[in-house]
């Protein structure tokens, strides 16, 4: 049998058909592994395109439920840790396949709303709870937890099962993570994967703008707050006021604008207006 580095690169060149000599559940049990690789030929290179296009192409339709559930417990691994270790890796790309499990589901409806909102409370725990806010990382390739975890909130978001009220919840969980004043500047477009996520709740169309006006005052509140002692005030000011930069470009010109573009984008104006004044004046 060849090594797993060259088993899985004739996987690749065969257009990523799914072997016959293993089975599948030796076969995704590696992968899972190999999410957490610190090498990202293994990592983003082979075993999250694998995953996800097995799972576009319907081999885990009938496995959903367990393949997200893998995906979901792999947001725990290393959890806590100090940042800088390659557990990162595997909480960041499981949360990638989750979205993939997410979306496949909203295709074609086979999943229970247990199982839905489950995965998405485990979710956003990992996703407030995650410490290592590195990019790329040099010779790794890219850690990126927060903007995979935005992908997947904006997936969940897309789900049938979340009601008016869940994605309220989703909306506080990103503003949460964003306002959670770390000490580091998201700079990895993280603000901006989070907005895209913002517009995936907004085109649901459930959530009316009295709920919105009072969630965007809550981020400009934070991107206009006075700094405190000798404290650089862009550390706490800089990821709020780059969100609602990216939040006004999406919903300005992004396809498919939901139905409350007009006012919101009012509501957003306004915000940039306050936290820009000298640059507006």
């Amino acid at each position: 049998m060849p090594s797993t580095s060259a088993y899985w690169k004739q996987v690749l060149s065969g257009g990523l058909a799914v072997p016959t000599d293993r089975p599948l559940d030796d076969l995704t049990a590696e992968l899972t592994r190999m999410l957490g690789s610190p090498d990202p030929q293994e990592r983003d290179g082979t075993a999250y395109p694998t995953l996800a296009t097995w799972l576009g192409r319907g081999v885990y339709d009938e496995l959903l439920a367990g393949l997200g559930d893998g995906m979901a417990a792999g947001l725990g691994v290393g959890l806590g840790e100090e940042p800088g270790g390659d557990g990162v890796f595997r909480r960041s790309f499981s949360a990638l396949v989750l979205a993939e499990c997410l979306q496949r589901d909203q295709q074609l409806g086979l999943l229970g709303a247990g199982t839905v909102l489950d995965w998405g409370d485990r979710l956003a725990t990992w996703f407030l709870r995650e410490r290592d806010l590195r990019g790329f990382v040099p010779g790794k390739g890219w850690a990126h937890a927060l903007a995979h975890g935005a992908d997947a909130l904006g997936a969940l978001a897309g789900s049938r099962h979340l009601g008016a009220p869940e994605l309220t919840v989703v909306l506080d969980v990103l503003a949460d993570r964003l306002l959670s004043s770390p000490g580091t500047l998201l700079v990895a477009g993280e603000p901006d994967r989070m907005a895209m996520a913002t517009m995936a709740v907004l085109r649901r169309e459930l959530v009316p703008l009295t709920v919105l006006e009072p969630w965007v005052a809550r981020i400009a509140a934070a991107a206009t707050a006075p700094p405190l002692g000798d404290r650089d005030p862009f550390l706490s000011t800089g990821d709020p006021e780059a969100f609602l930069r990216a939040l006004h470009l999406q919903l300005a010109l992004a396809p498919r604008p939901p139905e409350v573009r007009a006012d919101l984008l009012l509501v957003v104006v306004d915000a940039l207006r306050r936290s820009n004044p000298h640059a507006l004046s």
